[in-house]
């Protein structure tokens, strides 16, 4: 019985495991396609490296929008 727990919370973790990396891909990804064909104008790399806080705060708002909308697409 012990050994059965253990195997259904090594899966759950994995999956777990599978679906934060999935978010995380479709988060990186959806910044990439903002910053490239919505914001043509504004590098936000460069500008992250320069420092700049307000790109800093609209990446982050980017992709906890992104999470959340992951989110509510895993819970089915």
């Amino acid at each position: 019985m012990e050994t059965q727990f253990f195997i259904a919370t090594l899966f759950n973790l994995g999956v777990n495991l599978l679906y934060t990396l999935l978010a995380l891909l479709v988060g990186v990804v959806a910044l990439k396609f903002v910053d490239k064909q919505l914001l043509k104008n504004v590098d936000i790399e460069k500008q992250l490296q320069d420092g700049n806080i307000a790109v800093s705060i609209f990446a982050s708002t980017i992709l906890l929008f992104v999470a959340v909308i992951v989110s509510f697409g895993l819970k089915g």
